[in-house]
């Protein structure tokens, strides 16, 4: 129960196939190190292996050699396993069976029951291989799901087909092996173990000998060719991202928060000529290898609000297309270019070094920083750090901005603030409280600094958040002061649009203030505050232990400091997920505990929750700019909230409040229907509630109470 590797195979055939097969590995080496190449143009980005992280990234690579994000996408990812894993057995199986090959008699091991194994294991491989194959050519060609519509090109076709051709030749040639065996007399009944192999031969039992080697020889050459085909296109196509997709997995964990923007030196004093990206040599190397390790699959592209709405932006073709513009300048490879990511339309050109070739400011000004896009990639492509990157070159180098933007830049230059307001105004809203402001430059001695924001300062609805956490505070005993005049925006939007300058300007005279106070802990109920307080002010000095309202709230009412016995209301809330809040900084139960911690409510989730939430649209900037094109997304995203029948949205971030709220009441929601507000504001309408239900005996609130 043995079998002979090239049995039926000419000598001549053997030894081209000991020729090509190297040759090929070998050319496919090199251009693969054209690519690397490539890579190397970037500017340093630390990925550095410690013991610190090793565990980690091993954990990170294991992902994406599992493709466990894949699988998030059952339908998908079970596509891709199918295709992958088999692929991968039957290179072992073909590496085994060639060992084997290559062993002296006494130690060839294949045979007996061995052997029988190894066919069972190749067969099953090479079956869920194909199925595998056959289910993403329907999937991409009759089924069509948009994402995947809107990209398909030739290549994919001719990959698929190549694929097709390797797992049916493979059973072609095994099916007229063992037919010719049969029909040369020989007992091949061990060989019923190769369980698709072995009943297809049957199927041509009787056949002449002569016709059935023809056929052998004719699917073992057509097998080898199709193998040969596929190591053509490995290096050429997008099936690179065989390799470099586990590698990008690997290199996942970065020297900078989750949340946080690339650091730039001080800009006051730096002799940097350029800044921001416009050209390959600005991205990292990592940058630029995430453009090699794009599958194409097109999910960034699917939970983008702004490629949703009509917006102009699709974050796959910024990857795609900064990848285009590499491949095209690549000056050490042979005619100064490698392949493209993806096949190029041959009408597209690329003059220069720069990635404005590709990509337009309309396609960067569209996007709302919510992170989406990074945070569904299956491969860790860093979509946002592009975008950002760019936009820093656009604001920076060529003042290439909205209009509107330069009113917010204006306004947070003169007066400390985007909305233009003075700064006397900033701690009006607490003139009825009994909230200690400080002077500046006074020595802090409270627990917590209150950081409430420019939109708890300034904006009406969010006054009313303000409001209520500091009312809620002083229930649960906390020692908390706030700065009112001195406090200046934190630059969250200048930066987040590319004005890095502006930014510093606001960040560096807060930071020294903090410092020479000694403020340690810091409460924020804005996100983008507490990510840049927390993310982005140690890159300047400034290192405070931040925590957002949504968090303290949390543990005021599990330790019991705030008492929320009797609160209570009989309503249907949904909580919308602040993207810097969740994604960009991993939030997501303590605001929902909150809520779930009231008596008497139905919570209920939109179908956009969690990771997978959509932005209110007010984000990276964009709560200055206009949206002239396509719909809005604070309507769509209100819309999703209204259609789960809930009578109140909570929001924690004072963007998502006047986003969503305007939303809401553009859909001709009046507030005795549908309110939106803050969780501090919902927390303290129950808590209120209940006490009034506790002392009058009266009926459980359904309206709203708190900071009418």
């Amino acid at each position: 129960m043995s079998r002979e590797v090239f049995e039926g195979i000419p000598g001549p055939l053997q030894a081209a196939f000991y020729t090509i097969l190297p040759a090929m590995i070998i050319w496919g080496s090199f251009k693969f190190a054209d690519r690397m190449r490539n890579w190397e143009r970037g500017a340093p980005d630390r990925r550095r292996t410690t013991p610190k992280n090793a565990k980690r990234r091993l954990a990170d690579y294991r992902a994406g050699v599992y493709m466990r994000t894949l699988l998030r996408d059952s339908a998908a990812g079970l596509m891709h396993s199918m295709m992958y894993f088999g692929f991968l057995i039957l290179l072992g199986v073909t590496t085994v069976l060639e060992v084997d090959h290559q062993l002296p008699e006494s130690l060839k091991f294949l045979h007996g029951g061995v052997y029988q194994g190894y066919v069972l294991v190749g067969d099953f491989a090479g079956l869920m291989f194909t199925i595998g194959v056959v289910w993403a050519i329907v999937r991409r060609y009759v089924q069509q799901p948009y994402r995947i519509r809107i990209k398909t090109k030739a290549e994919h076709g001719i990959i698929l087909a190549c694929m097709l051709l390797i797992g049916l030749s493979g059973f072609g040639a095994e099916m007229f092996r063992i037919a010719v065996s049969t029909a040369e007399g020989k007992d091949m009944s061990f060989e019923s173990w190769s369980f698709i192999g072995y009943p297809l031969s049957q199927l041509v039992d009787g056949g002449s000998l002569q016709s059935l080697q023809n056929w052998h020889q004719a699917m073992w050459v057509l097998h080898v060719v199709a193998f040969v085909g596929f190591l053509a296109l490995l290096p050429l196509t997008m099936l690179r991202h065989i390799f470099t997709s586990p590698l990008n997995m690997y290199l996942k964990d970065r020297d900078r928060p989750k949340g946080a923007m690339r650091a730039m030196p001080n800009l006051t004093e730096t002799s940097l000529e350029t800044f921001g990206a416009s050209v390959v040599e600005d991205f990292t190397w990592k940058q630029l290898l995430d453009t090699d390790s794009c599958t194409m699959c097109g999910r960034c592209t699917s939970v983008c609000p702004a490629h949703a709405t009509g917006k102009p932006l699709d974050p796959r073709e910024i990857v795609l297309k900064s990848g285009e513009v590499m491949a095209a300048t690549a000056s050490h490879a042979r005619g100064g270019k490698v392949t493209p990511p993806l096949s190029v339309d041959s009408e597209i050109t690329i003059s220069a070094n720069s990635l404005f070739e590709r990509i337009t400011s309309e396609e960067i000004w569209a996007c709302t920083s919510c992170k989406a896009c990074d945070e569904i990639c299956p491969v860790n492509i860093e979509i946002l750090d592009k975008i950002l990157d760019m936009r820093r070159y656009l604001s920076l180098m060529e003042s290439d901005f909205p209009a509107e933007l330069g009113n917010a830049y204006r306004a947070m230059e003169n007066q400390g603030n985007p909305w233009g307001m003075s700064q006397s105004d900033r701690g009006e809203w607490a003139k009825d409280l009994d909230v200690t402001v400080l002077d500046p430059g006074a020595a802090f001695n409270h627990e917590y600094l209150y950081w409430v924001g420019c939109a708890g300062s300034f904006d009406d609805k969010n006054k009313k958040v303000t409001q209520s956490m500091a009312k809620l505070l002083k229930r649960a005993g906390i020692d908390v002061a706030i700065l009112g005049p001195s406090e200046m925006c934190t630059g969250d939007s200048a930066r987040r649009s590319g004005n890095e300058y502006l930014f510093q300007m606001l960040a560096m005279p807060n930071i020294e203030m903090l410092n020479g106070m000694g403020v340690r802990k810091i409460i924020t109920q804005c996100p983008h505050c507490f990510n840049t307080l927390a993310n982005e002010y140690p890159q300047f000095g400034g290192t405070y232990e931040v925590i957002h309202h949504s968090q303290l709230l949390e543990h005021l009412i599990d330790s019991g400091k705030l008492d929320i016995s009797d609160a209570t209301l009989e309503e249907r809330i949904t909580y919308h997920d602040s993207c810097y809040l969740g994604r960009h900084n991993d939030v997501y139960m303590a605001p929902r505990n909150v809520v779930s911690s009231i008596k008497g409510v139905d919570v209920v989730e939109m179908p956009r929750n969690g990771t997978k939430g959509m932005c209110c649209g007010a984000g990276g900037a964009r709560m200055w700019m206009e949206e002239t094109i396509g719909t809005k997304v604070n309507d769509e995203r209100a819309a999703e909230a209204i259609s789960t029948g809930a009578s109140r949205v909570a929001t924690a971030c004072p963007f998502c409040y006047i986003m969503l709220d305007d939303g809401v009441k553009g859909a001709g929601k009046e507030e005795n229907e549908v309110k939106v507000a803050d969780i501090s504001i919902h927390l303290l309408d129950a808590i209120e509630n209940g006490e009034r239900i506790r002392a009058a005996g009266a009926a459980p609130l359904s309206a709203p109470v708190a900071g009418e």
